[in-house]
This record gives structure tokens, sequence and C-alpha cells, in this order.
């Protein structure tokens, strides 16, 4: 047979072949996986933000000026509450004989004294009226219902002509004759040696029980006037410059006119009991600052 003849034949079978086994491939083929794409998630709404406040101007310091005015009307409120009246009257003023010898010579001799009637301040002056007044505090041992500690004589000037501003009232510190005849209790007075008592733990912090530093007021047992801490805790500014008793008697005295210090009285947490009698007096430069030394006020008219 012609070779080509038999090419052409061959070609003739086999492409039938091929075509069907093309289709059975196609056929059988797996078709791709069709992915739909997720749809987007919506976004979350997000919370409207609250407008902000608009600033308040010294918003600050209009806190600030009245929590100070608050304060400062709380404090003078409790001032003039606690004004305790003395009715006036004649007393023997220095060293009697309760004293006993533990009188020394500069509450010699001893004098009567005729005072008028007047208030004192049934406490010390503490460091929260200090503070709502001056806008400081000075002390050593902090605590607003503590004396106020660590002012000089010239400090409580101060003080005073501010208080005397706010208040309209004249307020001052004590003449001695004045502090010592509160201190014995006045026209009740029954003659005791410390302010209250004849017994200084009743009455007084003093060395013994107070830890050396001064106590809140108002804690011991008042006097028969009701004055606390007259004897113990801080001695106590006078008015008066230090100088010598004389034996005559003498109307609602103010002291010399001039010295080198100024009386001071009371008795401290420091001191022993016989420094903390209602006759004891000693006197310091109108500068001087000390942890035992502070002030109580007395006002002639209410």
């Amino acid at each position: 047979m012609n070779p080509k003849h038999i090419i052409l034949t061959l070609l003739l079978i086999l492409c039938p072949i091929g075509m069907a086994a093309q289709s059975t491939i196609t056929r059988n083929k797996p078709k791709p996986a069709v992915t739909k794409p997720k749809p987007a998630a919506k976004p979350k709404a997000r919370p409207k933000a609250k407008p902000k406040p608009a600033p308040r101007r010294n918003s600050t310091h209009h806190s600030s000026s009245t929590n100070s005015t608050t304060g400062l009307s709380a404090e003078l409120n409790k001032l003039i509450n606690n004004m305790v009246y003395v009715s006036g009257g004649t007393f023997t003023m220095g060293g009697t004989s309760e004293q006993g010898c533990d009188a020394e010579s500069d509450e010699k001799p001893t004098h009567n004294v005729t005072l008028s009637s007047y208030y004192i301040c049934k406490y010390e002056v503490t460091q929260a009226l200090w503070q709502a007044v001056m806008g400081s505090n000075p002390s050593e041992f902090k605590g607003d219902d503590q004396p106020v500690e660590r002012v000089s004589w010239n400090d409580c000037q101060t003080f005073i002509n501010r208080l005397n501003n706010y208040t309209g009232r004249n307020f001052r510190l004590p003449t001695e004759a004045e502090w010592e005849f509160a201190a014995r209790g006045g026209n009740n007075s029954r003659h005791y040696k410390y302010s209250g008592s004849n017994y200084i733990s009743d009455v007084a912090w003093y060395i013994d029980n107070s830890y050396k530093r001064p106590n809140p007021i108002g804690t011991k047992q008042a006097n028969e006037l009701g004055l606390y801490d007259m004897s113990g805790n801080v001695w106590e500014w006078c008015s008066d410059w230090y100088g010598s008793y004389s034996s005559y008697s003498q109307n609602d005295p103010t002291g010399p006119n001039s010295g080198a210090s100024h009386v001071f009285r009371g008795g401290s947490c420091y001191d022993l009991a016989r420094i903390c009698r209602s006759s004891r007096r000693d006197g310091y430069s109108s500068g001087y600052r000390g942890s035992h030394l502070g002030l109580r006020l007395v006002l002639s008219q209410l």
C-alpha cells in the first residue's frame, strides 16, 4: 500500500478517538470554586462627643476666694460666740497666800486692783482662726483646734488689726490685771493656786502630761468663769510692758509706759507646775517667737 494512504488511514482512525478523550477530560475537570466576596462590615457609629463647657474665667480663684471667705466668717462667728462676760470687781493681784512659797519676787508686793467689766475669750486663739485672718499658720505643732504658737507680740498686733478690720470691733490683748483676774475666776474665784483647781492635772497641759507639745484647746477642765487653758498649754501675751509691782491700789491698770519686754502669762506645756500658777509672770521682747507662746483675746464691749 502506498505510504501516504497508510498515514491518511491512521489519521482518520485516531482523530475521532482523540476528540472523544478530550470531551471526557473536559466533562470531568472540576469547576473552580467561586468565592463570593463578603460584604464589608458597616462601620459602628461613633458616640457623639459631648460639647466641652466653656472655660470659666478665674474659676479657681473664685472658688478659693469663696472658701476663704466662708472659713473666715465661720471662725469669726465662733470667736464672738466664745466671748465670756467678766463682771468688774476688785481683787488682790500678785503672790497671794494660796501661791505659797512658789511665789517669786516679781509677784510682790500684792496690791488691790479694781477692774471695769470686759469680755474674754474662753479659749486661746486657735490656728484655724489665725489662718483664716492672716492666710498663714506659723505654728510648729499643726492642728486647727490647737492654739496658735510661734507668734510674737508684734505679730499679735498685726493679727488684731486685721481682725478688727474684718469685724468692726475692738479686739485686743488683755492687760496683765485683766488676765490674772479672769484666771483667778473673777468675782466667782475660789482662790485656787492654778486657774480652776489646786490640782494642776485637772486644768492644765504641763510638762508632766503634755508630751512636751501644745494640745487641742478646751480639753481640760474650765475655771470658775468657764475659761480653758489659762494654766499651761501655751503662754499668753498681755498688752503691758513688763515692770515691777507697787503696793498702792489701782483702777484698770495698763502697766508701765515703756519697757524692754512685754508680759506673758499662764505657763505652758513645757513648764513645771509652779510655773503655771495664776500669779506667775514673765516677759519677752516684742519680736520673740516660740512654740510655747500664743494669745487670748479681750473686748471691752461686745
